[in-house]
């Protein structure tokens, strides 16, 4: 196995982007993007957003994305994402790439899972402070939009802004996470160094769904 040659756990959002960005900087030949969507809804299970958008904000940047259904069966996710690792990894990819940041149960999952398949875990963004984390994506060139947010935190006003500075200092003032990284808010990456041209989004409504939490949601009709 070749340790960097790697596939790049991915959300759209903006913590999967940099960790990725980052780790092709760090020389890791990334070969292909996995995304794991709703068997149901055909979309992406933790950020939401549809499938066939997810498709082609992989061909803007252009590295392979492979679509895996999964079952909303949570407690069959991780032999789902195990089978999913192992069938495409073949044997020369040593490494997977994962955008988590500082919650711990994440981390450890991700070792435990990745020890089980022989698979190097790489976390580029790993205990890295959140606010230089978020001043690099912006100062790289990346933009973004918030698509969800819970609504016990925030409004449904945030949903379609830009991550920019002056709304990372809005966030804080509200002492949300300015990375979002308990799942406040989830974003779409629509530009950046790694893209060949930005994402416009056409039309798009704001929309209230139930779950664990009850959520705003940017439903995203057209993009060009």
């Amino acid at each position: 196995m070749d340790k960097l040659k790697a596939i790049s756990s991915w959300s759209g959002g903006k913590d999967s982007c940099l960790a990725c960005y980052r780790a092709m900087q760090q020389g890791y030949d990334i070969k292909l993007l996995l995304n794991f969507i709703s068997r149901e809804s055909r979309r992406g299970c933790f950020h939401g957003i549809e499938g066939r958008l997810l498709k082609f904000q992989a061909g803007l940047i252009g590295i392979p994305l492979v679509q895996k259904e999964v079952s909303p069966d949570m407690n069959k996710y991780e032999s789902e994402f195990k089978a999913a690792v192992t069938e495409l990894r073949g044997k020369d990819i040593g490494s997977m790439v994962f955008g988590d940041i500082y919650l711990l149960e994440h981390e450890s999952w991700i070792e435990r899972v990745c020890g089980d398949l022989s698979i190097n875990a790489v976390e580029p963004l790993w205990d890295n402070p959140v606010e230089s984390i978020i001043d690099e994506f912006i100062n790289s060139g990346f933009k973004a939009v918030i698509i969800s947010c819970k609504a016990d935190v925030m409004g449904k006003e945030f949903l379609g802004r830009y991550i920019d500075k002056g709304l990372v200092k809005e966030l804080k003032k509200r002492d949300i996470c300015p990375c979002g990284e308990k799942g406040e808010f989830h974003t779409l990456v629509v530009d950046g160094p790694i893209f060949s041209k930005p994402i416009k989004i056409v039309e798009a409504e704001p929309v209230i769904k139930e779950g664990f939490w009850k959520h705003w949601f940017l439903d995203i009709k057209q993009y060009a």
